[in-house]
């Protein structure tokens, strides 16, 4: 019985919705279009964050990992350190070691780095030519500063003479006695490199001063295994999730020292504050817009059937069943709108991703039933009031055509 009394509530409500084809279009148009940006606006709220802290990590790296002490960071550091991030995290990891060389006589500093790494966190630089490779590691890149003093252009090569690590104190500076020099001498050995000058590097900083070479290459030279100064990490993260982050690289990495770069966290949870907060305004607008959209076309769709309804009740039919069918009226509406919505949500988010950020967006399966639930909640809701009129309705009066 209660099969029967459900499948006739549904053919009745079908049946009122296909005879009122226009209105019905109207009222699935006016859902459809408020779903669409709903959804969109949604899936952007929700891939904001992700977006924006890759757009966030061209303007450099946002956390440092200094050695304590006299230690240096090793190779085995390094890989420690990704676990940790997690590799989905890091947009570009760039270990960076310091070497003191002379060129015609004159000391220069090299930074050895892994270049690609170093161009991810790093896409602001201008290079005018190429950034090196580990598959061409005599291909270098020297600062502008460098380039201007010893006349070099791409293509041109020069010769950097040093030390093996026998010398490697000496070369950064330190003072030792006369006996400890000799014997650091034994068994010393100079080398003398020809590189190339692949690319010039313009930044308006201190990267200008430096000569830019593939960091296995100068271990090569120097005769020693990794030995890290500082890495620069950019990684994809808030204010919250940098400090969680830090903590536990402190905690796990002792000799180590984490330093977030402060103020590029902070800036990228400013605007995504500000970004967020806009959506969600629009999104509230969208909502109440959609709301007196289908208030208005269920209240037109009452005054049409004022002689049905009236009908309906001179047979017996009672206030809450009539009203009940125009709910359910209501909630088709919602429902046939959300879905055509929902999908065109996801197109809509996606063009303004690529458009916005030049990056595509990830389809987010509980958006749809969510969107479905709220759009027919909002259509039943906005109904109520419509359909409260329906008690106002007199059949004796309205089919005397009073």
């Amino acid at each position: 019985m209660a099969n029967k009394r459900r499948k006739m509530y549904l053919k009745m409500v079908t049946s009122s919705l296909i005879r009122r084809a226009s209105r019905l279009i109207i009222a699935v148009l006016a859902v459809a279009i408020g779903a669409t940006i709903l959804s969109g606006l949604v899936t952007i709220y929700y891939d904001i964050p992700r977006q924006l802290g890759r757009e966030f990590r061209s303007y450099g790296a946002n956390l440092l990992l200094l050695p304590k002490g006299d230690a240096r960071i090793s190779r085995e550091n390094l890989e420690r350190v990704r676990a940790l991030i997690g590799p989905d995290r890091i947009v570009g990891m760039a270990p960076y070691r310091y070497q003191t060389v002379k060129i015609n006589e004159q000391p220069y500093i090299i930074a050895g780095t892994d270049l690609p790494q170093a161009k991810k966190n790093s896409p602001f630089w201008y290079v005018e030519g190429d950034w090196g490779s580990a598959a061409a590691p005599d291909r270098v890149m020297v600062g502008k500063e460098i380039a201007e003093t010893l006349n070099l252009s791409i293509g041109d090569t020069f010769t950097v003479l040093g030390v093996k690590y026998g010398r490697r104190a000496e070369a950064s500076g330190q003072n030792l006695s006369a006996e400890e020099n000799r014997g650091r001498d034994e068994g010393e050995q100079n080398f003398a490199k020809k590189l190339t000058v692949c690319g010039i590097v313009t930044t308006g900083g201190a990267e200008e001063g430096f000569i830019f070479a593939d960091v296995d290459m100068l271990d090569n030279l120097i005769g020693d295994s990794f030995r890290g100064d500082v890495v620069e990490c950019s990684v994809v993260a808030d204010s919250e999730q940098m400090e969680e982050l830090t903590a536990d690289l402190e905690t796990k990495m002792p000799g180590i020292q984490p330093r977030a770069v402060r103020r590029l966290t902070q800036s990228q949870d400013i605007v995504l504050g500000k970004l967020q907060a806009l959506v969600l305004l629009v999104t509230v607008v969208v909502l109440i817009i959609t709301m007196i959209s289908v208030s208005t076309t269920m209240m037109a769709m009452v005054a049409e059937r004022r002689r049905e309804i009236a009908l309906k009740k001179a047979l017996g039919a009672e206030n809450r069943l009539v009203m009940g069918e125009l709910l359910g009226e209501g909630a088709l509406l919602g429902f046939i709108g959300s879905v055509i919505g929902v999908f065109l949500g996801f197109e809509f988010a996606q063009r303004v991703s690529l458009s916005v950020f030049g990056r595509a967006i990830n389809f987010q399966w509980p958006i749809i039933p969510v969107t479905i639930a709220v759009f027919i909640a909002i259509t039943v809701l906005a109904s109520i009031l419509p359909v409260r009129r329906v008690m106002d309705i007199h059949p004796a009066i309205v089919l005397r055509g009073e």
